[in-house]
């Protein structure tokens, strides 16, 4: 399924060109990830472009050297000037300094991550844990849901009001999707 998935979402132009300037990005432990992956699948199943009504790209990278938020927007700056002709918002995280920002962003509390795959899978919705670069798809939670268009809460952020906030913004959008059912454990 995961030669599918990665065929599905490179349909969406800009998914495709972020892949094809991945070297230039220098990014370590990096993954696009989230939003313009799902919803891209959601599109397709709706009969929509690929692309539409996606917010954002986000792309994911670890750098447990530099937790400072100036390197982090060193990096995001650099990045948005070498996607910049592509006309999406794309946003960068360094996922080593998210517990630094988290708490005081939504409120809650946020472990400190080791990697990128790690903050993939923290998603707030279970089946967005998704996360790909060239040749590759880190899916902890598997595909199929993505594809059902359900939608669980992830038990490693048990934010229940975030969640449904999530989950209502995504069905005014796609309609279709539907809330699944709890899954107790990781």
């Amino acid at each position: 399924m995961s030669a599918t998935f990665l065929f599905d979402v490179s349909l969406n132009p800009a998914n495709a060109a972020i892949l094809a300037r991945w070297q230039q990005l220098e990014l370590p432990n990096a993954w696009l990830v989230a939003g313009c992956l799902f919803q891209t699948i959601w599109n397709l199943q709706a009969g929509r472009p690929p692309g539409e009504g996606i917010k954002d790209y986000d792309l994911f990278y670890f750098d447990a050297n530099d937790l400072s938020e100036s390197g982090e927007q060193r990096t995001q700056a650099r990045v948005s000037t070498a996607l910049a002709d592509l006309g999406v918002t794309i946003e960068v995280a360094n996922q080593a300094r998210v517990h630094h920002w988290y708490h005081g962003h939504f409120g809650r509390p946020y472990p400190e991550l080791s990697s990128s795959e790690d903050g993939i899978k923290r998603f707030l919705v279970r089946e967005t844990c998704v996360g790909i670069r060239p040749g590759a798809c880190h899916a902890p939670y598997g595909l199929a849901g993505i594809y059902e268009g359900t939608l669980s809460p992830n038990p490693l952020t048990p934010y229940p009001e975030l969640y449904a906030e999530k989950v209502a913004s995504y069905r005014v959008r796609w309609p279709n999707l539907c809330q699944g059912v709890v899954i107790n454990g990781a």
